[in-house]
């Protein structure tokens, strides 16, 4: 008997009604709906490959104990099917071919990192495929006309400008100019680092702070003391540092064994590189740029406040979640929004649909602009102090002071 001429009942009886009920292309598996995402699990990125797939994986869970996401009047779960990039770009583009044409994935999550992002990104694109990422910051990707690429977070350029406006307002205070600041640089030469230090840069050049040492970070992130011995001589106002959770976690080793005085320190991926529990007293004073908070008052239907989230992280985890956690949940929760709004599997429903997002999540605000930035959140700055991370600006949210000048280590 002809397909086209089957009963309903028939249909069913073989299984092809929820074949045809989703739009051809579609990845659905019965009632589920299958994600594809490139990870790191090995090599450099690791760590934070593991914070993103627990962002990931948790939100997954938490929505379908939920019942799932309703599209066209039914429930449909979620999951993702992960292969491991191995920290290489190269190896993540083959692997979202992969995705794309043996595993049939239609919709992708972002890798960890801007540089993996660009190098999956043109793939997504080639096949017209949505990519809702979490952790590639780089301005760079928002400037390729790109239609299918969503990003949940906040752009490169943006981490680090808290910290020179606050180096500017503290200067202020003490009865100095900006312009009289002497900045001290250190970063990874990686596509989001270079993209940092850039902004850095504009930064530094609008308040005419003079750039002293404009270090680069070797690519294994081994050793830095070269750079650290020119900071030593010149005595810098400001050192800024990125370079990802190794490079943090090198710079606070190397600062403190070297003992670098430097009235203020600030730096990326801190709370990923879990440097507090690692250096204890030595990250003391730290300035360190965050995409999240737990004290903000961001909330959403699935895990309720910013704070609610982290409880919920750390008891399924074991570990207070860094903001790369964070953002990934939060582009799970972006898509299946997308989902529901589509009201259908077609993958551009899907991404028109995702082009129009205007919504709140325990992360923050998420509304996309015509390149696919997330134009409606702010960055944070924490500083430890006594063991803790606290928001010092913007003042909007602070919860306390920053503490400056650092003491010099004689007087730690």
């Amino acid at each position: 008997m002809p397909i086209l001429r089957m009963t309903a009942a028939a249909l069913a009886s073989i299984g092809l009604i929820g074949a045809i009920a989703a739009p051809a292309g579609a990845k659905v598996e019965g009632d589920t709906i299958v994600l594809g995402a490139a990870v790191s699990k090995s090599g450099k990125y690791s760590t934070n490959g593991k914070h993103t797939m627990n962002g990931y994986n948790l939100a997954v869970e938490r929505l379908n104990a939920m019942g799932g996401v309703s599209v066209g009047g039914k429930k449909y779960k979620l999951k993702i099917i992960y292969y491991d990039d191995e920290s290489r770009g190269a190896r993540g583009a083959q692997l979202a071919e992969r995705l794309i044409n043996q595993d049939k994935v239609k919709f992708m999550l972002g890798p960890y990192s801007s540089g993996l992002t660009k190098a999956i990104v043109p793939v997504t694109e080639k096949y017209k495929i949505p990519m809702v990422e979490a952790n590639g910051a780089s301005r760079s990707l928002f400037t390729k006309g790109y239609k299918y690429l969503f990003a949940v977070l906040s752009t490169s350029e943006q981490y680090l400008a808290s910290a020179i406006a606050l180096a500017a307002e503290k200067a202020k205070e003490q009865g100095r100019k900006p312009s009289s600041l002497r900045v001290a640089l250190a970063f990874e030469n990686d596509p989001f680092s270079q993209d940092v230090r850039a902004g850095v840069i504009d930064d530094a050049k609008r308040y005419g702070m003079k750039i002293v040492v404009d270090g680069r970070l070797p690519r294994d992130l081994s050793d830095m003391k070269g750079i650290l011995q020119k900071v030593k001589l010149v005595k810098p106002d400001i050192l800024v540092v990125s370079g990802h959770s190794k490079g943090a976690a090198l710079a606070i080793r190397q600062i403190a064994a070297l003992r670098v005085n430097v009235p203020m320190l600030a730096m990326t991926h801190c709370d990923s590189a879990q440097v507090i529990k690692k250096y204890g007293k030595k990250a003391e004073y730290t300035l360190c740029a965050s995409q999240w908070a737990p004290t903000l008052s961001y909330k959403d239907k699935v895990f309720g406040s910013a704070g609610d989230f982290a409880k919920t992280f750390k008891a399924k985890y074991g570990y207070a979640p860094p903001y790369q956690a964070a953002e990934s949940a939060a582009a799970v929760l972006v898509y299946a929004d997308a989902f529901q709004r589509a009201n259908a599997f077609d993958t551009a429903k899907v991404r028109d649909a995702l082009a129009a997002t205007k919504m709140q999540t325990f992360y923050g605000n998420v509304k996309f602009d015509a390149s696919g930035k997330n134009t409606a959140k702010p960055m944070v700055l924490f500083q430890i102090q006594d063991g803790q991370y606290k928001v010092v600006a913007p003042t909007k949210w602070a919860s306390s002071k920053i503490r400056h000048p650092m003491p010099g280590w004689d007087k730690r």
